[in-house]
């Protein structure tokens, strides 16, 4: 884990904090917003950012979640449920997000490839095992079987599944995001996407695996660690963790050429979002 603090410890973070902006923000936006800060850090344009997103009833699809022989009826199922949901730009399977949901991105430059895959990973899982230090329970690296979009970085607490981490890398810029469960029902997020998968595969055998979900093995911070738990504290918490392993924080929005580049990323995803749900029909 050395070489994943020596990561961290930036000269200097630039911040941009769009945990607040409400049920309007849409989570294309933050997609185009990772794939221009990527851009924008690998050229040496921008310090290593970390943005901090949260959105409302939206379930996240992987490319792999599009292939589901009865799609339609499992998009219904979250329709129904009241969330929309969109198709992102990097891997993995459905992930749901919610207010109670925070997303936190790191991106840094790596103009000499030498961030390798687990290293990316290994930086954000020291992250948050800084930002709640002060508490007993471990936190795991590891996958945990019966958890939507699972993977060998699933961070858990007793064998719960609270966090989940992916990774894009774009022009000389890597991104590595994390989904933390920080209040509300882990298993109820769980149960809707496994209704989600029962009613798009129901008894198909397909070429692509899905994951036989167990709401159970899914839990919120709140529900493992302290009920007190809020997004403001725990964002109170990202802060802090940071400002121990850098020289410089820096509040910050998208600027200068970032916004054109920003269109430019939102006009893509948004138009491979609506090629891939088009496709499914």
């Amino acid at each position: 884990m050395s070489n994943a603090l020596a990561l961290l410890q930036q000269k200097a973070w630039r911040i941009i904090d769009q945990s607040s902006l409400g049920p309007m923000f849409d989570a294309l936006q933050s997609f185009a917003a990772d794939d221009t800060l990527c851009t924008s850090v690998g050229a040496g344009a921008s310090p290593a950012t970390a943005r901090a997103w949260v959105h409302h009833q939206t379930v996240v699809l992987g490319t792999q979640d599009t292939k589901l022989p009865f799609l339609q009826d499992g998009l219904r199922v979250l329709e129904n449920a009241g969330y929309r949901y969109i198709v992102r730009n990097s891997g993995g399977l459905a992930v749901l997000l919610d207010e109670g949901v925070l997303n936190l991105s790191l991106i840094f430059p790596d103009t000499e490839k030498g961030i390798d895959i687990d290293r990316g990973y290994d930086a954000v899982w020291k992250l948050v095992q800084l930002m709640f230090h002060d508490y007993p329970e471990e936190i795991e690296a590891r996958e945990i079987i019966g958890s939507y979009c699972p993977g060998s970085y699933d961070l858990s607490i007793r064998g719960k599944k609270f966090a989940g981490i992916s990774q894009r890398r774009i022009k000389n810029g890597v991104a590595v995001q994390i989904y933390i469960g920080v209040t509300g029902s882990g298993a109820e997020r769980a149960e809707l996407i496994r209704k989600f998968y029962q009613a798009g595969k129901k008894d198909i055998v397909t070429k692509w695996e899905y994951p036989e979900i167990r709401p159970e093995v899914m839990a919120s911070l709140a529900e493992l660690i302290d009920p007190a738990l809020s997004m403001t504290k725990v964002m109170t918490r990202f802060f802090t963790a940071l400002k121990t392993v850098s020289e410089t924080l820096y509040m910050s929005q998208l600027e200068g050429e970032e916004i054109e580049l920003y269109q430019y990323y939102l006009k893509r995803v948004t138009e491979r979002n609506e090629k891939l749900l088009a496709a499914s029909c």
